[in-house]
């Protein structure tokens, strides 16, 4: 299964919708989770054209009340895998934003990253998406793929062209790519 990874994309602040080349960056996918920071329903509706929506935002309730595709988080089974998701990122025993690199030397071999992961999903998790940080990150560590797609829009916090993910659940394991949105226009 593929799946288009966003987040971050700060409609209408930083446009009315996302930029136009999420739609040939997010072509064959099946469906689309958005990590966050959506701020208005039309965003959803404007990738939902493409393929189906799962979204998480913090204050989900005042944003989006009622709102089946936002959560403030989430955690399910998809392929076979457990996915969690949540907008901003905060481990237990973590002093920092996850950050790339920042996984390893704050769970080192010893330090139980999938059980920290378990206390914020309240169950285990094999596949993290999140947002925030505008920084995309994609790293596996003791089992766990950690995906941040960055924003599409406002990376690493300055407006200009930036990238999402693509997530691929196989039956051999799940992957995750950066897309550089550049490429596409």
């Amino acid at each position: 299964m593929k799946i288009g990874l966003i987040s971050d994309t700060h409609n209408p602040g930083a446009a009315k919708v996302p930029p136009p080349e999420v739609v040939r960056a997010f072509e064959g996918v099946e469906m689309i989770f958005h990590a966050g920071d959506i701020y208005i329903p039309a965003t959803l509706d404007w990738l939902e054209q493409i393929a189906p929506v799962v979204a998480v935002e913090l204050g989900s309730q005042a944003h989006f009340n009622g709102d089946p595709r936002v959560a403030e988080k989430r955690r399910f089974d998809l392929e076979g895998y457990s996915i969690g998701m949540v907008h901003d990122l905060v481990i237990p025993g973590m002093g920092g934003e996850v950050t790339e690199g920042s996984i390893p030397r704050e769970f080192p071999d010893g330090i139980d990253l999938p059980k920290a992961l378990e206390s914020v999903f309240g169950d285990p998790v094999n596949v993290v998406v999140f947002g925030h940080t505008h920084h995309a990150v994609v790293e596996k560590h003791q089992g766990v793929l950690i995906v941040n797609p960055g924003s599409p829009s406002l990376p690493k916090q300055i407006r200009r062209l930036g990238q999402v993910g693509i997530l691929e659940l196989l039956p051999e394991g799940a992957d995750a790519t950066i897309v550089e949105l550049s490429q596409y226009s």
